[in-house]
């Protein structure tokens, strides 16, 4: 069975435009190189389709055993532009606990 993130990782995102910013902190030390071999750029844009139209960056914050996950074009144009239902980085941020993890 293929485990989530949400069973080694915690999230707290926000937006700013059109820009949503997640971070994934790894539950426990063993759990942050399954977290780093998980979330990658590719896997983002998969995960999301068309719904991130630009780059994505994934930065890894070793000191603190987190991910910094930065989707640009990803909010339709941001709160006041999108026509999405739910379209704030909060709602995107925890649709990346839906990851899978990589073993």
């Amino acid at each position: 069975m293929t485990r989530q993130l949400h069973e080694i990782a915690y999230v707290r995102s926000g937006d700013k435009g059109d820009v949503c910013t997640a971070g994934l902190v790894a539950r426990t030390p063993e759990d942050y190189p399954l977290l780093l071999a998980s979330v990658t750029p590719a896997a983002v844009k998969a995960l999301y389709g068309d719904w991130v139209k630009g780059e994505v960056h994934c930065h890894p914050m070793d000191n603190i055993q987190a991910v910094v996950v930065v989707m640009h074009g990803a909010l339709g144009g941001g709160a006041t532009k999108t026509l999405r239902l739910d379209q704030t980085g909060k709602s995107l941020g925890h649709a990346l606990l839906r990851l899978a993890v990589v073993e």
